[in-house]
């Protein structure tokens, strides 16, 4: 494992002056945002390295481009958070090794800690996506999950990517926000924090509730999200503009109705309330009820219900020259 000797450390604990100056400065907000959330990230997001969610990253690669030749040899994960995505599909046969790159130094440092634990051949950078600090023609795969609607400018951080792929390597990205998806998505999560919120404030309920200082801290890095979150996307909009950077092959795909209705509400609520609370047969009952609803929504939904209503869009697209995969 390795990371830049260069890079920043991690800034966890903002003050309320940092904060301030992150609300006019986007890039400033994205790294104190993430590296805030970075120790807790995979908690708070139900974030593991096993079968449940290798399974998940692979199901999203599988679904945006389909059969394809595999393992690639190596991968670049962009905004790469814990490593979620990119460990997931090595250890899911997708890549043999890899390299994760960050805005925040926290992300970063978690994410390498991470594939330490896994025994995978990873290294790291604290690095701007429209700026990648490798080579031209390095990878032959470069993926995010949940990244581009983060960047300010998406059809440069693409063309970025088509630079360090090698001619005929692909990029994959998912699990970005659709513009109707996020609206429903945002209106059930704030209403859901406030029901839940005032609820636990009775006394009888009290033990439901998060100290104060942690819920007041949570709403300082809302009030960031809203600096953080830049984009949300259409998906013929998100197809124009991989193909306006140069890639080919490129298609967009959407997923989660019924699954992203419903499991908005149950993310606020668990971010609400204290983690003991959330037993081991709790979390398989959500588990299982998102299983559910993802078929619905894949078997039955999907046939009716036009695509940019769905949450989740991901996007793949080819560099252009050799074989590709």
């Amino acid at each position: 494992m390795t990371v830049h000797p260069d890079d920043p450390a991690p800034n966890p604990h903002a003050t309320e002056a940092e904060v301030e100056a992150a609300l006019k400065d986007t890039k400033l907000a994205q790294v104190l945002y993430h590296d805030w959330e970075a120790e807790t990230y995979d908690d708070k997001w139900s974030i593991s390295y096993d079968e449940r969610c290798i399974d998940y990253a692979r199901g999203r690669f599988d679904l945006a481009v389909g059969p394809a030749p595999l393992p690639y040899e190596r991968a670049l994960e962009l905004g790469c958070g814990t490593g979620f995505f990119l460990l997931n599909l090595m250890q899911g046969g997708v890549a043999k090794t890899g390299s994760v790159t960050d805005l925040s130094p926290g992300m970063v440092k978690v994410a390498l800690r991470n594939a330490e634990h896994l025994g995978l051949d990873v290294d790291g950078r604290v690095a701007d996506a429209e700026t990648i600090p490798y080579e031209d023609d390095t990878f032959d795969l470069v993926c995010g999950h949940a990244v581009l609607h983060h960047i300010p400018d998406v059809e440069l951080a693409l063309k970025e990517c088509l630079r360090v792929l090698k001619p005929g390597g692909r990029f994959v990205f998912a699990g970005e926000p659709t513009t109707v998806g996020n609206f429903y998505a945002r209106k059930l999560g704030q209403l859901t924090w406030k029901v839940t919120t005032e609820v636990t404030k009775l006394p009888f309920l009290s033990g439901w509730r998060r100290p104060q200082t942690e819920l007041d801290e949570s709403s300082r890095a809302a009030a960031l999200e809203a600096v953080v979150d830049l984009h949300t996307f259409d998906p013929s909009d998100l197809e124009k503009m991989a193909k306006s950077a140069g890639a080919v092959d490129v298609k967009a795909t959407t997923e989660e109705f019924a699954a992203a209705l419903w499991g908005w509400p149950v993310r606020t609520f668990e971010a609400a309330v204290p983690d003991e609370k959330l037993t081991v047969g709790y979390r398989m009952a959500q588990y299982r009820a998102w299983l559910g609803l993802s078929w619905f929504d894949e078997n039955v939904l999907r046939k009716v219900v036009p695509r940019e209503f769905f949450y989740n869009a991901m996007i793949t697209g080819v560099k252009p020259g050799a074989a590709q995969k």
